[in-house]
């Protein structure tokens, strides 16, 4: 997938270094928040990206790896449940979108955590396989989080005034608010979204 949200980090360094600044001096504040969930959108043309990066927690319930009959059923409809992004999402039919591609990463759908993955990657780095994994391993164990990444197709990207998030807190009633960074043709802006004020603006 050719990403347009890889541009995204770039833009938004500023607020992602203040972001890790306040996290290191206030704990995991801002990190990872159970009730809060970060959403990335970027519309260029037809296309249209979406990220939904959440603790499992908000989703799932729980974040420890699913072991009982119960934990592994909820695990796998929540995964249907993000495997439908038009529902979940409610994109304006005018707009005629489609899904051209989508990703969904988590520990608990056995993904292994994105820095473990990169350290698998690391292999001609004997010391940083050999002390990172663990603690990654250890740290990925206490805060699981859910990754969707979403690339749409749009026919009519003009009728794509709104980005409606109500279904998703219908869905997932854990979440008590989105931190929704926003990119199209209009600019660049960021919003808290909430049960509340679910409906954003292109």
């Amino acid at each position: 997938m050719r990403h347009l949200l890889l541009a995204l980090p770039f833009a938004l360094l500023p607020l992602v270094a203040a972001q890790a600044h306040e996290a290191h001096e206030h704990g995991s504040l801002g990190a990872h928040e159970h009730g809060v969930g970060r959403l990335n959108a970027a519309l260029d043309g037809q296309t249209l990206e979406l990220e939904l990066q959440s603790p499992a927690m908000n989703l799932v319930g729980f974040e420890h790896p699913a072991s009982s009959d119960a934990d592994k059923a909820k695990v796998a409809s929540v995964h249907a449940l993000l495997e439908k992004p038009l529902e979940l999402f409610n994109l304006p039919k005018a707009a005629g979108c489609v899904v051209a591609n989508q990703k969904l990463e988590s520990p608990l759908f056995g993904d292994p955590a994105p820095e473990e993955a990169d350290d698998d990657d690391d292999d001609h780095a004997p010391e940083a396989a050999a002390t990172t994994p663990a603690a990654g391993a250890e740290h990925h164990h206490d805060h699981s989080e859910i990754h969707a990444h979403y690339q749409f197709t749009c026919a009519t990207p003009a009728a794509l005034k709104t980005l409606e998030l109500g279904q998703v807190f219908k869905t997932f009633p854990a979440t008590h608010k989105i931190q929704v960074q926003l990119i199209s043709g209009s600019g660049q802006q960021g919003v808290d979204a909430t049960p509340e004020a679910a409906t954003l603006k292109f």
